[in-house]
């Protein structure tokens, strides 16, 4: 008996002492609501491919659910969160408050973009000065009754009724660059961002004419169902301090990010595609979480400004009903995802190469 309890307990031993398999990291799946070749999935990249998810002991899968010739939609990915089929949707508030009413759920948990994500614009020799000006014109946006014509409330303001202009779609990248540099449409409604790009890549020049009342208030954000923040706090937590470093990456070394980016779009990586993808992340760092890599607040969301944005929505007959902002978004996650030293990471973020 004794020789039994011996030989266990070395055996115990023995397999304490072994070698034992590394734990399985987390699996988070994330929807895309752009496509890989967007600017917008530079932080998810930079993410991915510079190894912060795999620091968090993550395993994290990034979709995008656009089929072959369609751009993916804010309302697609949100809804294929909210039906269970991924953990976090890269989406804005729009399609919640809009959709809110018919069941769809989802809590945004970090800022994906500090200012408001669409702007109207028009090529910089356009007659087109002020907001009262869109009248009669034809406005170009990505899809038809997309996200962007949120907009109109914008022009409602400055006494240009829905009547007074045709939305007319463009898509983007070449096709939405031919149609506004050949005048088929007189302006766009689009992302900042998007715009940008074409202002690094096709050389466009634009005059931008913001809302003044929602100019400052992000609407871009990783949002979960209540059940999946209820049920997944650390991970979320996990993939939200990734996110952070990623976006101090994009800040401060945006000539890496944008070979991530690249990784991740598919794109051929040459010094031109470097220069210009690098070229535009610094152009747009206003829109990007990481615009002020010191803060301890990356990811926050103001509630004041999401139910100011509710109600906006609500004044303007663009959804049913006003969403308080207690039930939007949570800011639980802010502290642990800055909980790191920020100003080490800075250093390490400029050595990367």
């Amino acid at each position: 008996m004794r020789r039994a309890i011996a030989f266990l307990a070395a055996a115990v031993v023995a397999a304490a002492a072994a070698p034992q398999p590394a734990a399985a990291d987390d699996a988070l799946i994330v929807s895309g609501n752009s496509s890989p070749q967007s600017i917008y999935a530079v932080v998810d990249d930079t993410a991915l491919f510079g190894g912060f998810f795999k620091e968090e002991h993550l395993d994290v899968t990034i979709q995008y659910k656009n089929r072959p010739g369609q751009v993916a939609t804010a309302l697609a990915g949100s809804q294929f969160v909210a039906s269970g089929a991924a953990d976090v949707a890269t989406t804005t508030l729009e399609p919640v408050l809009q959709n809110y009413g018919t069941g769809l759920r989802l809590q945004a948990f970090f800022s994906r973009d500090p200012s408001y994500e669409f702007v109207l614009a028009v090529l910089d020799d356009s007659p087109i000065k002020t907001l009262a000006d869109f009248k009669g014109a034809k406005i170009g946006e990505i899809t038809a009754h997309g996200t962007s014509e949120i907009l109109t409330a914008a022009l409602a303001g400055a006494g240009v009724k829905r009547g007074d202009f045709t939305y007319v779609p463009i898509g983007q990248g070449d096709p939405a660059i031919a149609a506004l540099s050949s005048k088929k449409v007189d302006g766009a409604a689009f992302p900042f961002v998007e715009l940008a790009s074409y202002e690094v890549k096709a050389h466009l020049k634009f005059r931008y004419l913001w809302d003044p009342l929602t100019k400052d208030i992000g609407d871009a954000s990783y949002s979960a169902t209540p059940a999946t923040i209820a049920a997944k706090p650390e991970l979320l937590a996990r993939f939200a301090r990734a996110i952070v470093k990623a976006s101090i990456v994009v800040r401060e070394n945006p000539k890496v990010a944008a070979r991530y980016f690249l990784q991740g779009a598919g794109i051929p990586i040459n010094d031109q595609s470097l220069r210009d993808e690098t070229a535009l992340l610094e152009l747009i760092q206003s829109q990007l979480p990481g615009v002020d890599p010191l803060s301890k607040k990356i990811g926050y969301i103001p509630p004041r400004g999401i139910d100011v944005y509710s109600k906006y929505l609500f004044d303007n007959g663009v959804t049913t009903q006003i969403v308080p902002s207690s039930i939007l978004v949570t800011n639980r996650f802010i502290d642990a995802a800055n909980d790191f030293d920020h100003k080490a990471f800075i250093a390490r973020a400029k050595t990367l190469r």
